[in-house]
This record gives C-alpha cells, structure tokens and sequence, in this order.
C-alpha cells in the first residue's frame, strides 16, 4: 500500500469535509467513493465516532478497515446519557435492557476477549457498573450473577 490514513469519524455519517476531505486529497483515491464506503460500513454506529483506517494504493485502491468504538461510547450511545455516574455504586444514570447489552455484546464481540455473545455480554456489564448504568433495573454486579447462574441463556446464547 502506498499509504495510510487513521481518522474517526461519526458512524454513518461520514462526509468529504475534515477531517477525511483533507488528508484524502492529495491521494490518487476516489474520496466520493472511499466516504461511501466507511458510512456503509459504519452505519450500524449511528453517530458514534468511529475509528478508520484507510490504506491506499497508487493505482487509486483502497481498503478500509473499520474499528469498533469503546464499550463506554456505545454504552452511552445505546441507553441515551452523555456522561456517566460520579458514585456509580449510589448514583444511576441509566438502565438498559438485556437486549440492548446483547447488542453492544455483538457490536463489540471481535475487541474483546470472550468467546460468545454471553462472555461478551458480562463485560459489557463490568464497563456499566463502573459508570453507574443497571441493566433490568439490577445493579450490574447482580446481574452478572444472574447471567453467570443462566437467568438469560435464552437471549444471550441465540
């Protein structure tokens, strides 16, 4: 490849101007065509800035390698706050349900370590204790010990 380019952009959202437009310039690349294709890529990301890697070549190729946001942002993204919980043990900022962890799970599934949707799931849960989120209306050290006795095996081993 000719060159790289790392940017974040917003998912889904991405648009010829900075900070893609211009380090995309100068390159032989079709910058239409390259925008294209990382809002195809990151639709799922509604908004979220998501990293991007762009590798060219002098030909005008390209290929595009998607990163996947932290589990905080999409946390965040997901049950609809800006900032989390100051005492998270006391304070609550938000609940999601076992659904919406479910699909962070998915989204975040090839960044993390677990080797299901369930173990991805339980980390997950370990980032929303630390900012004050609860997932059913539990507290997300409880329910990590109901997923970890099977209460959910029906949603999350699908």
């Amino acid at each position: 490849m000719a060159g790289t380019i790392e940017v974040l952009v917003p998912g889904g959202q991405a648009n010829p101007g900075p900070p893609l437009g211009p380090e995309l310039g100068p390159t032989p690349v079709d910058v239409q065509a390259v925008v294209q294709e990382i809002n195809d890529q990151t639709a799922a990301f509604d908004g979220t800035e998501v990293p991007v890697t762009v590798e060219y070549d002098d030909d005008g190729s390209f290929d595009i390698d998607v990163g996947v946001p932290p589990t905080a942002a999409l946390v965040k993204d997901e049950a609809g706050f800006e900032t989390g919980s100051g005492e998270p043990q006391k304070d609550f900022v938000a609940d999601l349900s076992i659904e919406q962890v479910k699909t962070i799970a998915e989204q975040k599934h090839p960044d993390l370590l677990a080797y299901d949707t369930k173990n991805a799931a339980k980390e997950v849960v370990g980032t929303c204790a630390s900012m004050g989120v609860t997932i059913e209306g539990d507290d997300a050290r409880e329910f990590k010990n109901k997923v970890d006795d099977g209460d959910y095996d029906d949603v999350l081993l699908e």
